[in-house]
C-alpha cells in the first residue's frame, strides 16, 4: 500500500501551487495514472483533483481552428458535431482508442500524457531504464512484439500508446501550458521526445506545469481527404501495432497539393516526416506514390525480432492510408474508415 494525500481543487493558482511542489500529481478520469499506481509503477505522494476546473471546452476559434480544453472527455470530442465536421481524422483516431468506457473517463490532457503500455515498463519485478533509469531494456532482446521501429535507443524501443496524438501530430496541434511562473505554447512536434539515454522522460513539460488545452489549426482542405488506419490484434481495446493518420490536399485532376503522414505504434512519440509529406507535392494521387514516400518514412527503421514484421507492416499501412484518404473521407461516421480499421 502506497500511501498518498487526495485533494480537490476548482481553483487554477491552487492547483498550481500544489503541482509546484514536484510531489503532486494531477488526476482527472485516471485511465492511465491509477493503472501506474496499482502496479507500484508511479507512487504520487499527492493526487489532485482537477476535474472542478473551466478547461472542458471544445470550441472552434475564430480563424478556423480547433480548441480543446485539457479536460473535456474523449467522446466528448470526438462526437462533438465540430470536431467530426472540421477535423474528422481528429475524430477517427480517438474512436479508434481504447473502449467507449474508456473515452468517457480519458481526458484530452490525459490522452497526451499517458505513458508507455511496455510490458517489463509495468512489471516492477523487472529491469526497465524508463521505470529506473541504468538498469538496462529487457526489451530489446525479450518480448518486443508491440515495440518501436524508429528513433529507439540502446536505452529504450518502447512507443507511445496514444491514437489522439498521432491525429494531433499530423494536424499540427499545440499544447498550451501553465504554471505559476507563467504560461507558454509547445508545438505538438516538440512536446513528446524520443528516449535517447533518458527514456523516463516522455516529454517536455517542466515540473508544476499543467497542460491546459490544445489547439488545432484550420483545417479545412483536408477534410474531404482523411483517413486513420489502426492495425491492431482484435477490433476493440487494442493498442496499435501500427497506425497511421493521413490526409491528402487533392486538386480537380486528382494531383497532390500537400500531405500530412503520422504514425503509431512505431516509435517513442508519433513520428512525421514532413520532407517526406513534400515528396508527394505535384504527384498523382496513387500506389506508386504512396510506396515511395512511405519508403522515406521508414528509413532506418529496425526491428528487433519479434517485431520484424512491423517494417512489411508500416509500409502496407502507410499505402493503405493514404489510398483511403484518396478515396474521400467517410463524413457519414465522423472521419472512421471503418473498412480499412484492421487492416
Amino acid at each position: 500500500m502506497n500511501p498518498f494525500t487526495f485533494t480537490q481543487s476548482k481553483d487554477l493558482d491552487g492547483v498550481l501551487a500544489a503541482l509546484a511542489s514536484g510531489e503532486a500529481r494531477p488526476i482527472a478520469g485516471g485511465t492511465n495514472l491509477l493503472d501506474l499506481m496499482k502496479e507500484g509503477v508511479m507512487r504520487p505522494s499527492q493526487l489532485v483533483d482537477i476535474n472542478g476546473l473551466d478547461l472542458d471546452q471544445v470550441a472552434l476559434q475564430e480563424d478556423g481552428g480547433l480548441l480543446l480544453g485539457a479536460l473535456a472527455r474523449n467522446a466528448d470530442t470526438a462526437y462533438n458535431p465540430l470536431v467530426r465536421q472540421k477535423f474528422p481524422l481528429l475524430s477517427s483516431a480517438i474512436l479508434a482508442g481504447a473502449s467507449p468506457q474508456l473515452r468517457n473517463m480519458a481526458s484530452n490532457g490525459g490522452n497526451l500524457m499517458q505513458r508507455t503500455r511496455c510490458v517489463y515498463f509495468y512489471d516492477v519485478g523487472t529491469a526497465c531504464n524508463k521505470r529506473e533509469p541504468g538498469t538496462g531494456c529487457p526489451a530489446k532482446d525479450g518480448v518486443n512484439r508491440q515495440h518501436a521501429i524508429l528513433g529507439t535507443s540502446d536505452a529504450c524501443i518502447a512507443t507511445h500508446p496514444s491514437d489522439m496524438c498521432v491525429a494531433l501530430r499530423a494536424l499540427d496541434a499545440t499544447v498550451h501550458v501553465q504554471s505559476g511562473s507563467g504560461k507558454r505554447q509547445i508545438p505538438f512536434a516538440d512536446f513528446h521526445r524520443l528516449p535517447e539515454d533518458r527514456p523516463e522522460i516522455d516529454n517536455t513539460l517542466q515540473p508544476g506545469e499543467l497542460i491546459t488545452h490544445i489547439t488545432v489549426p484550420q483545417a479545412d482542405r483536408f477534410i474531404a481527404h482523411s483517413a486513420y488506419i489502426k492495425v491492431r490484434d482484435r477490433l476493440s481495446y487494442a493498442f496499435a501495432l501500427v497506425s497511421v493518420a493521413a490526409a491528402l490536399d487533392l486538386d480537380a485532376g486528382g494531383a497532390i497539393k500537400a500531405a500530412r503522414i503520422a504514425l503509431g505504434g512505431v516509435a517513442h512519440k508519433p513520428w512525421r516526416v514532413e520532407a517526406a509529406e513534400e515528396q508527394l507535392v505535384g504527384k498523382p494521387a496513387g500506389e506508386e506514390a504512396f510506396a515511395a514516400v512511405a519508403d522515406i518514412i521508414l528509413q532506418g527503421a529496425r526491428g528487433y525480432g519479434h517485431n520484424d514484421f512491423k517494417l512489411v507492416l508500416a509500409k502496407n499501412a502507410i499505402v493503405q492510408a493514404l489510398t483511403t484518404a484518396a478515396r474521400g473521407t467517410d463524413l457519414a461516421s465522423g472521419g472512421q474508415a471503418a473498412k480499412g480499421d484492421n487492416a
